[in-house]
């Protein structure tokens, strides 16, 4: 087993809890087929252990979209809450070697990377706040656009007074609420 599989017990764990939390939130996936998502993701073992990775660090993935044109299943991080294994970290490594003191221990961009994950963008973190209330009490970074981050900035995003709100930070902060959500296409 490589480090990026699963064994048995992990496959069969994690597909145990994406199966209930599918049947649970079929407003998420309406007209989707359980079974054929299954097939799919037991086709992509790289996949899986991203998957893995995501439900690992508190993200709760779940199926929110079907991509008609490419075949793949979208999954986003659907946690209530920002990831909590994914806080307290800024937005990426130019960010982070900034800092001269109190470095946080990772970066958004570094940690999906090595997940196998992208950070959700403006637009995603806005579909995925039609399907429930997320971020009431945390927030998420999101991918930024070029022009933002090159002058040092970054984007996040939390749901606040029945809104979404969609803020900048400087790229090198970090809080212990803030953490990113994922997507990931299989």
């Amino acid at each position: 087993m490589t480090q990026k599989e699963l064994s048995a017990v992990q496959l069969d764990e994690l597909l145990t809890a994406l199966k209930a939390r599918f049947e649970k939130n079929m407003n998420r996936h309406e007209g989707l087929d359980w079974a054929k998502v299954q097939a799919k993701l037991e086709a992509e073992p790289g996949k899986l252990w991203s998957l893995n990775e995501m439900e690992r660090t508190g993200g709760e993935p779940d199926v929110v979209g079907y991509d008609k044109k490419t075949g793949e299943y979208v999954f986003n991080d659907c946690s209530s809450e920002s990831p909590e294994g994914r806080r307290s970290i800024c937005y990426d490594r130019e960010a982070w070697e900034s800092r001269k003191a109190n470095r946080p221990a990772d970066t958004a961009i570094d940690m999906a990377t090595a997940m196998g994950i992208e950070l959700l963008t403006e637009e995603q973190y806005q579909e995925l706040q039609k399907l429930g209330k997320f971020d009431t009490k945390t927030s998420s970074w999101l991918t930024t656009p070029p022009e933002i981050r090159k002058l040092g900035g970054a984007i996040f995003a939390d749901r606040r007074y029945n809104h979404v709100f969609v803020y900048h930070n400087g790229a090198d902060s970090y809080y212990g609420g803030r953490a990113f959500r994922g997507s990931l296409r299989v």
